[in-house]
């Protein structure tokens, strides 16, 4: 089950907010159709109004993109909204859905020293685990 965001949203547009919701209150990662669909009642008609709104989100450091699965969902670390918000690392269960954020900066140092021996800045990282979580193990 995805969980809620922990810090404090800034002040939303309303579109952003609708999103926001449909976003939280979704028990699994959704993709840009499946909000439309249900956001279609309150005014989105085409896709580009979920895409542009999923980008002010992600911009805002309240969403992530799930790369893996083309799909969003709701930041659950309390330092999403920071310059950081770019990065991010997730373990994913192929079974049941469930989606855990991953403090990034526990990766991000491993990653540094790799990328290091490369001469390599990254602009935006995306780490994404799947495999089975401990209740799917059983």
């Amino acid at each position: 089950m995805i969980k809620t965001q922990k810090h404090a949203a800034p002040e939303l547009t309303e579109k952003q907010n609708l999103v926001m919701e449909t976003l939280t209150k979704a028990e699994r990662p959704l993709g840009a159709y499946s909000i439309l669909d249900a956001l279609r009642d309150d005014g989105f008609r085409a896709p580009l109004q979920v895409y542009r709104t999923l980008d002010q989100l992600i911009t805002l450091g309240m969403v992530h993109r799930l790369e893996s699965l083309n799909a969003y969902t709701v930041c659950q670390l309390d330092n999403c909204g920071t310059k950081n918000s770019q990065n991010a690392s997730f373990v994913i269960c192929e079974r049941c859905g469930l989606v855990e954020e991953l403090a990034h900066s526990n990766v991000e140092d491993t990653v540094s020293l790799l990328l290091t021996n490369f001469d390599f800045r990254p602009t935006k990282t995306a780490i994404e685990i799947r495999g089975f979580c401990a209740a799917c193990q059983s």
